[in-house]
């Protein structure tokens, strides 16, 4: 990608509020599939401090070309999945609860009870 393309030419827009996401079709998702949305947040995280591990360690090959930089990525992508999939820091049953209890939450508080 040309960095000329990553050059901001708008205004960026401001946050959005999370009071303003709608939570209303949550109660339509599976039970697995809000367990792999909160594995896959709890890969992103690993991956983003597995990079920041990585860069705490000594490099003793310092002629590293695009290739071995690629190669290096996809690893700890793939450690950081590996490591979600199987248990990872237990991050992921705390995401899983907060989105199931946020689902009943919804559903009591609705007036006719459903969604």
């Amino acid at each position: 990608m040309d960095s000329v393309q990553l050059i901001l030419t708008q205004p960026v827009s401001p946050p959005s509020l999370l009071d303003n996401i709608n939570t209303s079709n949550i109660g339509s998702v599976s039970d697995e599939k809000k367990k792999q949305i909160a594995k896959d947040f709890e890969s992103v995280l690993l991956n983003k401090i597995f990079d920041e591990m990585k860069n705490t360690v000594v490099d003793w090959d310092s002629e590293e070309d695009g290739a071995s930089e690629q190669i290096q990525g996809i690893f700890w992508l793939h450690l950081a999945r590996d490591v979600a999939d199987n248990g990872g820091l237990g991050l992921w049953e705390d995401i899983y609860k907060f989105i199931k209890d946020t689902n009943q939450t919804n559903i009591a508080n609705s007036p006719d009870g459903n969604l």
